[in-house]
């Protein structure tokens, strides 16, 4: 048993468009909290079934494979994965392309936001304060 399964793990994961087997032996029920929440808030019942939320998961988990892959694909053209890669594969849905870019977004004015609370008491008066110096 365990030398069937050493021999199949040498295989690369990219050459073949079928899911590898760590792939089909990951953990499930990672994200069911989550997915119970969206459901609901997309109007299903509090409590849906188990098994809608597997099965939403395992749609979810796929999906978010595939884009990963692809974009990998793109990426090592550069030698490297970058956001524009993730927004280049989505760049026909705009739905879901405003969405990410609304995201990005925010999520960079978060960091600014991140940074002015380390800066030390000083630093912040010569952010507050700039022309002071500069009249004299």
């Amino acid at each position: 048993m365990s030398n069937s399964s050493a021999g199949t793990s040498s295989k690369p994961r990219a050459s073949s468009s079928q899911p590898s087997e760590t792939s089909l032996k990951r953990k499930r029920g990672v994200f069911q909290k989550e997915l119970k929440h969206m459901m609901y808030g997309f109007g299903d019942d509090p409590n849906p079934l188990p098994e809608s939320v597997a099965l939403i998961e395992d749609i979810v988990v796929e999906y978010v494979t595939e884009l990963v892959h692809k974009a990998q694909d793109i990426g090592s053209k550069r030698g490297k994965l970058s956001v524009e890669d993730f927004l280049y594969l989505i760049r026909k849905d705009m739905l879901k392309l405003n969405r990410c870019s609304e995201l990005l977004s925010v999520n960079d004015l978060l960091k600014q936001a991140r940074k002015l609370f380390e800066l030390d008491d000083e630093q912040l008066r010569k952010v507050g304060e700039p022309d002071e110096s500069a009249e004299g």
